[in-house]
């Protein structure tokens, strides 16, 4: 697990680099009118490029409001650099097909100055606009009709959240948000799947992020799976946090909760191999009455068909952001067979929320943020 993280930070590096690499040299291009242009787009780049790297590394080691705002200007620089290369891209098509085809002007230091202040312009509204979006959750209602019984009410309200993503960027006034949803909602229960932390659990602590879902009051409780972040954070590191405030996490553990519905909460794939590999679901429901319904949480949609093979009714997923910045969401969407929103497949539903947070840029562009309330029917 750790090598295979290994070639993916890696990967991930040599493809920043070269963006902004590719993004200097066009960048030298346009602010070249005067000396003394060219020499402050050089310093203002250089001095953004690698905030990003230099904040996480200093929220590990010393993490302070200093680090913070680091990581925050580093993360929005990611997409500025997203939407600067995609622009650049763009504009070196033109110029390759105005070679063959000499449809264009020759453009003089003046109006490559003028098109790269109009570059930049755009993107700087693309990114604020998807700033003001990310901050504005969308509650979701899906009605669902299961047709096994449970004890008591034939009805439930099922609050789903994932991908809170507490930590450097998103706070307590995030959090806050998210418990006045929940009191205005009023659901019976709150499933929480995977990434409520951002990865390092260091700002989450120096913040004391999360303590506030301790006054959550539901009938059935709060209910949380692991994510891929707290695997990145150390699960060792933060889980004891997440337990310490009220959260009850489920890792390859089966509850029933008082109405007689089977709750399931699979660890992350994260985990690795070996002793703490996790369990197949098989594995994990195979004692289960499926007379009653059976409820999955599982933080990476993968093998859908896994679900349906073990008769689950509801299974509950995040982690795809649905792209988060587009056009990411094309990638994701050839990746996972449901990327974002409901699929009922044979007798089981599914469930993909593009999450309640944010990872990197606190921006989202083509997709909202979302908190995903079911009102579950059962039989009577």
């Amino acid at each position: 697990m750790r090598f295979t993280f290994l070639i993916f930070f890696s990967i991930v590096i040599l493809i920043y680099l070269s963006s902004n690499f590719y993004l200097f040299v066009r960048g030298l291009q346009v602010f070249s009118l005067n000396l003394t242009l060219r020499r402050t787009f050089i310093v203002v780049f250089w001095t953004l490029v690698p905030m990003f790297i230099l904040g996480s590394v200093l929220e590990r080691t010393f993490s302070s409001a200093f680090s913070e705002w680091v990581y925050r200007i580093g993360a929005f620089w990611l997409a500025f650099m997203l939407y600067f290369t995609i622009a650049a891209v763009l504009i070196d098509l033109v110029r390759i097909a105005n070679y063959f085809f000499h449809f264009l002007p020759t453009f003089s230091a003046i109006m490559k100055l003028r098109l790269g202040l109009i570059v930049v312009s755009l993107v700087s509204v693309v990114v604020i606009a998807g700033h003001i979006n990310a901050l504005w959750i969308n509650v979701k209602e899906i009605p669902l009709t299961i047709h096994k019984k449970v004890s008591g009410a034939s009805e439930i309200k099922i609050l789903l959240a994932s991908d809170i993503h507490l930590g450097a960027l998103i706070g307590e006034r995030r959090e806050m948000r998210f418990l006045e949803i929940i009191r205005e909602q009023k659901p019976d229960i709150v499933l929480l799947a995977g990434d409520l932390v951002d990865g390092e659990i260091a700002p989450v602590l120096r913040k004391n992020l999360g303590r506030h879902i301790q006054e959550i009051s539901t009938p059935f409780g709060v209910y949380a799976i692991s994510g891929n972040h707290e695997y990145i954070g150390g699960i060792d590191k933060t889980l004891p946090y997440l337990k310490s405030i009220n959260i009850r996490m489920l890792l390859d553990e089966v509850i029933t909760l008082p109405n007689g519905i089977q709750l399931v909460g699979r660890n992350d794939i994260s985990s690795g191999k070996g002793a703490n590999a996790r369990k197949s679901l098989a594995e994990l429901t195979s004692g289960l009455d499926f007379s009653n319904p059976v409820i999955v949480m599982n933080h990476q949609p993968y093998d859908l068909q896994e679900a349906v093979d073990a008769k689950v009714d509801l299974h509950l997923s995040g982690h795809t952001h649905n792209g988060q910045l587009w056009p990411f969401n094309y990638l994701i969407k050839s990746i996972f067979e449901l990327s974002w929103g409901y699929l009922q497949k044979g007798n089981t539903h599914f469930y993909v929320s593009s999450g309640y947070g944010t990872w990197g840029p606190p921006v989202r562009i083509g997709n909202r943020p979302e908190v995903v309330v079911f009102k579950l029917k059962f039989e009577e």
